[in-house]
């Protein structure tokens, strides 16, 4: 046995030249690889989960080569002196290989190229004792790689670009990535840093850390991966029956009664409605978490005529304390907002001076909730916004958290944002919780994160991008993901153009996981106080009727499809829940056989029996669709039926979106109820 390898129980450990390099199984077919330089690894729990003991375990070590066997994976770990004669010098090295049950190679750790002298894990010292970290890996040239959350372009394969490792609106870094070679791959690090999937290789960097720590696991499918990557970070509740239907929202109600004036015109006209929400500024102060009295003068009546209606109320949470809170002192004495390391400190300026809540801190988690508790009787339903947080500059090295320097550890903020209130919900008795919020990390599902794609533009290519968005969140781990139908910013309700954009974008909402309907719609108005005190700005109307009658009929009809699909939107998120399937996912999830289904980028599966292929181009009324191979499928629209493996032009008025029932699925809404 090499004297560089230990076998700890069912791990592996190597040292050499002050690295130490830990391999130990992490789950079914997956091992976690950590490294630190000049130090011990340490146990982390950013995201990965504890696992039970493993079985079935073998680690073996024939002179410089040891290898781990953990069921459908293998890592062969191969220790090495290098000696650079010219500089004098001895180094140990030592290079870890993936392999699938097989034998075929995944990827590997970089070689050093010789005089190159190459390291595949990279530590450049930082002042305070941390790394920029790099690890440079080699894989299949031809590999397709999906997940890493949510970034706003409409690439599908993520071979050959460059995605940031950070938050910002609208954004959403989850590092986890799954390679159409068969695994997944979870860099679990919270720093900031940059992914890049290139040709030549894959590097993953970190800004600031103390150790390199990454998880893999092996599958023979995207089915199975999904399955493994759920079971290490953890599976999203079963999501409440409140989140099937469909979510009314604008920018914003400004008071109790204008919010309850939409309900109850919604219950009149008998269109579903599960949630109705009451966005920002409906507080005082930003940092009061509370209404405001003279515009919400009763919110437990409020609470219970909804209730009558069997609709819930999501109330919108910010992170930001304004300087002029009520709870701001008691939050800046207690050391529980996020500090600026130079300058003034303030984060942010929206509506006023403020910064944020941090809640990295136990302490600070507990505290919100406390007031969540008591000022917002009745609330089952959380809008968690503003969660990347939203930094006036994304100078990132600018400021720190309690668990760190934000340049080190500024990725985990948003989960622990949705952990904040899913404890305390949990805590309280609530079964099963789900809140909106802008932003997640890897874990984040585990804590009722549901993500939406933040405030994105009211344009058609925006549009398009949120279909690629929505299943790159899905590989990524996050099942519930949902946008502003519409998009957020730039709307206005006597713009026909708008009103075409709004349709279609209506028609996908439908088949996302969650149909929100939400948007700061023009022209906005002016909100005063009793007292001539000017409010926040509120949006133009935004219901189903707020765009006349043509627009309405079509909208009506597919609030009401998406009523009737309740059942079957139950069975995916069951499908979430107990086996951490995406509900909206690409077409290689189901059909991995089909070397096409691998590169549609304008199509998704609403679980694995409707193919929706939205009209994502203004004055479009035909549109291309592809139908995957190894099954047939049949038009909602028109009940004609395709046998799989083709491309088909087929006929899109404005009131129709094409979607297709697999084999025999979905008979009763064939030619009816779409079309």
């Amino acid at each position: 046995m090499s004297d560089a390898f230990v076998i700890e129980s069912d791990r592996l450990v190597w040292r050499g030249s002050g690295e130490t390099v830990v391999v130990e199984p992490w789950g079914a077919d997956s091992v976690r690889v950590r490294a630190a330089l000049g130090g011990p690894v340490v146990d982390t729990d950013w995201a990965l989960l504890p696992q039970e003991a493993p079985s079935g375990v073998s680690v073996t070590v024939d002179g410089d080569v040891a290898t781990l066997t953990h069921g459908e994976i293998r890592v062969v770990a191969t220790s090495r002196e290098y000696y650079d004669w010219q500089a004098q010098y001895s180094r140990s090295r030592c290079r870890l290989e993936f392999f699938d049950s097989r034998g075929t190679l995944l990827f590997a750790e970089e070689e050093d190229g010789g005089a190159l002298k190459l390291r595949a894990r990279d530590y450049d010292a930082l002042p305070g004792g941390t790394h920029r970290a790099r690890v440079s890996l080699v894989g299949a040239r031809d590999e397709k790689l999906y997940g890493m959350g949510q970034y706003q372009q409409d690439l599908l394969d993520l071979k050959g670009s460059t995605v940031e490792l950070a938050h910002r609106n609208s954004q959403v870094s989850v590092p986890f990535v799954m390679s159409s070679a068969g695994y997944g791959f979870l860099w679990h690090n919270p720093a900031i840093g940059r992914a890049t999937f290139a040709t030549n290789r894959t590097e993953w960097v970190a800004e600031s850390t103390t150790q390199i720590d990454y998880w893999v696991t092996a599958g023979a499918t995207p089915t199975d991966i999904a399955r493994n990557y759920a079971n290490a970070t953890g599976h999203a509740p079963m999501m409440p029956e409140h989140g099937l239907g469909f979510w009314q929202c604008k920018l914003r109600y400004s008071s109790q009664e204008e919010l309850l004036t939409v309900a109850r015109e919604h219950h009149r006209r008998g269109l579903p409605m599960d949630v109705i929400v009451a966005d920002f500024f409906h507080w005082p102060t930003m940092g009061d978490f509370r209404f405001e009295d003279e515009f919400w003068p009763d919110p437990e009546a409020m609470v219970a005529e909804l209730a009558g209606m069997g609709i819930e109320l999501m109330v919108s949470v910010w992170p930001q304390v304004s300087l002029e809170s009520e709870n701001f002192a008691e939050l800046d004495r207690l050391g529980y907002l996020v500090r600026s390391n130079r300058g003034v400190d303030i984060q942010m300026s929206f509506e006023g001076p403020s910064r944020f809540l941090d809640v990295t801190n136990p302490a600070a988690r507990e505290w919100l909730w406390a007031k969540l508790r008591v000022n917002y009787p009745g609330v089952k339903l959380f809008w968690l916004d503003e969660a990347e947080p939203e930094y006036a500059f994304f100078e990132f090295g600018a400021y720190s958290y309690y668990a760190g320097q934000v340049l080190e550890v500024g990725n985990v903020y948003p989960q622990l944002f949705s952990r904040a209130v899913y404890d305390g919900q949990v805590e309280d008795g609530q079964s099963d919780p789900v809140n909106l919020v802008r932003c997640a990390w890897a874990g984040s599902q585990r804590y009722g994160a549901l993500v939406w794609s933040g405030d994105i533009h009211s344009s058609f290519p925006s549009m398009r991008r949120q279909v690629t968005a929505g299943i790159h969140m899905g590989v990524a781990g996050i099942p519930w993901f949902t946008t502003d139908i519409g998009g957020f910013g730039g709307g206005r309700i006597d713009d026909p153009a708008f009103h075409e954009l709004l349709v279609r974008w209506f028609q996908m909402g439908t088949f996302m996981p969650v149909m929100r309907l939400h948007g700061d719609r023009g022209p906005s108005h002016e909100v005063l106080a009793a007292d001539g005190s000017r409010r926040c700005n509120s949006g133009a109307d935004n219901e189903l009727w707020s765009y006349g009658d043509e627009v309405y009929g079509i909208l009506s009809r597919y609030v009401h499809l998406r009523e009737e699909m309740r059942e079957y939107t139950r069975g995916l998120m069951e499908a979430a829940h107990v086996d951490g399937q995406p509900v909206m996912r690409g077409l290689f999830h189901d059909f991995p056989e089909d070397a096409a289904a691998w590169d549609v980028a304008d199509q998704f599966l609403y679980g694995p029996s409707l193919l929706v292929a939205p009209v994502l181009e203004a004055g479009a009324r035909t549109r291309r669709v592809y139908l995957p191979a190894g099954a047939s499928w049949t038009s909602l629209a028109t009940g004609e039926r395709f046998d799989g493996g083709v491309w088909v032009e087929v006929e899109a008025p404005l009131d129709v979106i094409p979607v297709f029932a697999r084999d025999e699925a979905f008979a009763e809404l064939v030619g009816r109820t779409v079309g």
